[in-house]
């Protein structure tokens, strides 16, 4: 029997989302510890992930321990999807699926990260840098949308982790725009990208996760 991983992440934070996402995809056990931000830099965390951010894991399973989301799913899958429930290793599926993860770790959460920092947290409203990254949020709904015409998933004919490593930011899109949400008009303007949207949504690992969210951000909030 596994012992569970334990998943050091943050109520709020996107990133540590994608990694549940994908332990509930493969039934796999696991222990979310919450970290604030402040814990994040301190020595006892960087002895765990010396970059000071979230997610990282410790498996016991293996003994393995890894920062980066990108690299936690990687190793998930590689360790734990055997049967290739969502994901691919043979060739070329895996190698799409690993250039959607890449797209996901450098083009979406980045991008996403900072229109939410200067629309949300900086100190001073700079209208340039709102508007540059509301834009690049924008590209990639459009690069999205443009490979999922004739398409149900990113790579292949079933959802894997390419897939699921976008949603957590996708999520935070109507608290990132506010008012300005609405002049996006996401179901008319990238009506691919929409419908895979609810399809990945109405995936009951997924709901189950964002419920967990939900739950653990309104905790937190308290």
């Amino acid at each position: 029997m596994l012992k569970p991983i334990v998943l050091w992440g943050h109520a709020m934070g996107p990133n540590p989302w994608k990694v549940v996402m994908v332990f509930k995809e493969l039934s796999l056990p696991y222990e979310h510890k919450y970290l604030e931000i402040r814990d994040m830099q301190t020595p006892a965390y960087e002895k765990i992930n010396p970059n000071g951010r979230v997610p990282a894991i410790e498996d016991p399973n293996t003994g393995i321990n890894l920062w980066e989301s990108g690299a936690i799913i990687q190793y998930l899958v590689h360790t734990y999807d055997k049967e290739n429930r969502v994901s691919y290793s043979s060739s070329p599926e895996k190698f799409y699926m690993e250039q959607w993860l890449y797209f996901q770790t450098s083009g979406q959460g980045p991008y996403f990260g900072q229109s939410a920092w200067f629309n949300h947290y900086h100190p001073e409203m700079i209208k340039t840098a709102q508007d540059r990254y509301k834009e690049q949020v924008k590209r990639v709904y459009k690069v999205l949308d443009s490979h999922l015409v004739g398409r149900k998933y990113l790579v292949g004919d079933k959802c894997t982790v390419a897939d699921i490593s976008f949603i957590t930011w996708f999520t935070m899109v109507p608290w990132m725009f506010g008012d300005e949400l609405q002049a996006l008009e996401l179901e008319s303007t990238y009506p691919n990208w929409f419908a895979w949207n609810e399809r990945l949504m109405a995936r009951d690992a997924i709901k189950k996760t964002l419920a967990e969210h939900e739950k653990a951000d309104g905790r937190h909030g308290e």
